[in-house]
């Protein structure tokens, strides 16, 4: 019995340090994939901000073509004017001009609106471009840093599994597959010390019987 203690705590300090290395490939990956994501993220609000530029664009051009058609029809009821005969035609066109007039003014409002608006979204995109840029560059870098980290740790861990094979050869099939769920249940420890009757794993009271039994082995 205590040769077969021996041999799984062997086994589990290897794991345990197989995991330590998964782990800290992982938090180098996650690192990485969290300046990925940023990336992205900054992508996609320079191309809504590009997208909502072209719609102001849009809408701008649409109000300067209506401002045009309405001071075309302004000027054009200015000169019927000379040509009314009555003063309910020339009440009627006054009124057709002002309110032409005040539709120009109106869109004139609109138009100023959008280029000030269209004018920070511009240089807010720049600036977010040259942030784009320098962070895609320190990206890069980074890839190649956690490439080589990951390789190195990867080296390792098959080092560690190599020997980990080796030691799990020694021990019967059917302990390896108990060992194994052991370690899955319990956040990888399979074996654990008993400290004065009381398991460290769990924090219980072994039945004095149960104890005595370990301590004899």
């Amino acid at each position: 019995m205590n040769e077969l203690i021996e041999q799984l705590v062997a086994l589990q300090e290897i794991d345990l340090v197989i995991d330590k290395i998964d782990d800290e490939i992982k938090h180098e990956q996650d690192g990485l994939d969290g300046r990925i994501s940023s990336l992205v993220e900054r992508e996609g609000r320079i191309n809504e901000q590009e997208s909502l530029i072209e719609e102001l664009e849009k809408e701008r051009r649409t109000l300067e073509d209506e401002m045009t058609d309405k001071i075309a029809h302004v000027k054009e009821r200015q000169s019927k004017m000379m040509q009314v005969q009555t003063s309910r035609e020339q009440t009627a066109l006054l009124k057709e001009i002002e309110d032409a007039k005040k539709n120009v003014k109106e869109n004139e409002e609109k138009i100023v609106s959008i280029m000030e608006q269209v004018e920070k979204l511009t240089a807010e995109t720049k600036e977010e471009k040259n942030l784009l840029k320098t962070e895609k560059t320190l990206v890069d870098e980074e890839k190649a840093k956690v490439k080589s980290v990951i390789d190195e740790l990867s080296k390792g861990k098959k080092t560690k599994k190599n020997k980990r094979d080796k030691q799990a050869g020694a021990v019967n099939g059917s302990m390896i597959q108990k060992y194994e769920v052991l370690r899955e249940r319990r956040n990888g420890l399979a074996i654990v010390n008993v400290l004065d009757g009381v398991c460290q794993g769990c924090f219980m009271n072994l039945p004095p019987q149960k104890y005595n039994m370990l301590l004899r082995g």
